[in-house]
């Protein structure tokens, strides 16, 4: 019989404990393979993070955050000085234009209720007030409660403080106008239909719309609508994760400009840094090349430095997590065969008494482990399969948990009020802007390749397990086994 037969016979021999062993040692090598896409997952977040948000400054007119801002707009020109500071690899200038349905609007001028724009008019990027325009379209997101609490007007007078009850009002539409398929982190927006605009710094009459926002429209790719007695089409959708981010639409810059009547003015630049380990550096080349009075440059890494050190921590747990485990199955195979090795004394006598070579009889206990483990590993990878996206997704939540509540105590960055995610720097957005997907949204698959990775990895060890209870064969002496029979 070959070494390889026997090995295989010899590990069924007793199948309940079989049955054991191999069940224990699934759950070991479950974890670990699980523990190993966790790893990989956080270990892409932490780049994708690093890639598309730590590399990104932002510009807005000197002055220009939170809703008190003021300051002088942005121009195309300053857009050509942020592009010749050394390390600065693309600038992405905007324009926001905020969008009221028509007919809503004229019916307010009718009542009398002008004043309702007023209001809540604070929008666009960085805080700066958009340029106002009416629209054939309905805004996706109800005002609710908030949205008409924010339209109520409290004053003081001669009688004492009054209150005037809320206005008609919906939630306004954010349009921007952008010199790139990108959204206010730099990332590339996420078409769910349709295509591009194609050239974003020429004149065009194509629109990206909110999936949500497109769907309350009853519009699809090829619709039509009006802004401002203007006909667009709709050339494609894209999804921001968010219900704010999707009551939005994208224009080419020059389009937006045109509406506003503002051909040379910019709401904010995206300025993107060749590398993060010249950002710093950048942002205070950037500033001194706008002039502290024109321009404030504020740094995206900076809000996210937090939750990067809180995954990279998330990273190493889930690193000694695979490392522990499969040690632990390491251990299962050593006390497993150190027992089958004592068992099998007057065999391995016999065997060696016969002629059979030390080297022949350690393969055979080799082989016979490493069935166990090939075993456990078909149970254990399927396990993975199905726990590896939940533990990861668990692990990258509770991370992202703790690091919004720190970030919360941090200045908020100005970002590009709904364009993608949020409004970093409005009231209600996430301190990490439209980072904020990113760190909640996490994709951990049991690829083929980590899973033969982590299989190679158990064999490894279950080889160095199986090997200590194969040189002790060496030293069994057949005279002395086949004396005590």
């Amino acid at each position: 019989m070959s070494v390889l037969a026997r090995s295989v016979g010899n590990a069924f021999r007793n199948k309940v404990r079989t049955a054991a062993v191999v069940a224990v040692l699934a759950v070991a090598i479950g974890l670990a393979l699980a523990m190993l896409v966790a790893n990989q997952a956080v270990a892409a977040k932490v780049q994708e993070l690093n890639a598309s948000v730590g590399t990104v400054l932002t510009v807005n007119p000197a002055g220009g955050q939170g809703f008190e801002g003021g300051g002088e707009p942005l121009t195309s020109v300053q857009a050509a000085t942020a592009a010749a500071v050394p390390n600065v690899s693309g600038v992405v200038g905007t324009k926001a234009l905020r969008l009221r349905n028509a007919t809503e609007a004229a019916a307010q001028t009718a009542a009398g209720q002008t004043g309702a724009q007023g209001r809540g008019g604070q929008g666009g990027s960085g805080g700066q007030s958009a340029t106002t325009l009416t629209t054939s379209l309905t805004a996706a997101v109800d005002a609710g409660t908030l949205g008409n609490r924010n339209q109520s007007d409290t004053g003081t007078g001669a009688t004492g403080t009054t209150t005037r009850p809320a206005l008609t009002f919906s939630v306004p539409i954010t349009a921007t106008g952008i010199g790139a398929e990108v959204d206010s982190t730099g990332k590339a927006l996420e078409l769910t239909k349709g295509t591009g605009l194609g050239d974003y710094n020429a004149a065009s009459t194509n629109a990206l719309l909110g999936t949500t926002l497109a769907e309350k429209n009853s519009l699809t790719v090829g619709s039509t609508f009006i802004i401002k007695d203007q006909t667009f089409t709709v050339a494609g959708l894209f999804d921001a994760g968010t219900a704010f981010g999707n009551n939005a639409l994208y224009l080419t810059l020059p389009a937006a400009q045109t509406l506003a009547a503002l051909p040379d003015e910019l709401s904010t630049m995206i300025v993107t840094v060749n590398s993060m380990e010249n950002v710093d550096s950048s942002k205070t080349a950037l500033q001194a090349a706008l002039g502290t009075d024109k321009a404030d440059v504020t740094q995206g890494q900076r809000n996210l430095e937090t939750a990067v050190s809180s995954l990279g921590s998330v990273k190493n747990i889930s690193f000694i997590a695979f490392v522990a485990a499969l040690g632990t199955a390491g251990l299962i195979i050593l006390l497993i065969m150190v027992m089958l090795v004592r068992e099998r004394r007057r065999e391995i006598g016999v065997l060696k008494a016969i002629g059979a070579p030390n080297r022949t009889i350690g393969l055979q206990f080799v082989l016979e482990a490493l069935v166990l483990v090939a075993m456990g590993s078909v149970v254990g990878a399927a396990v993975a399969s199905f726990a590896s996206g939940s533990i990861a997704s668990a692990l990258i939540s509770s991370s992202s948990t703790s690091s919004t509540a720190a970030g919360t105590a941090a200045q908020r960055g100005p970002g590009l009020a709904g364009a993608a995610g949020g409004g970093a720097g409005l009231p209600g957005g996430s301190p990490f802007g439209g980072a904020s997907q990113l760190l909640t949204s996490v994709t951990a698959s049991a690829s083929p390749g980590v899973i033969a990775a982590g299989i190679a990895a158990v064999f490894g060890v279950a080889i160095i397990g199986a090997l200590v209870p194969a040189l002790l064969t060496a030293r069994i002496r057949p005279i002395e086994v086949l004396r005590g029979e």
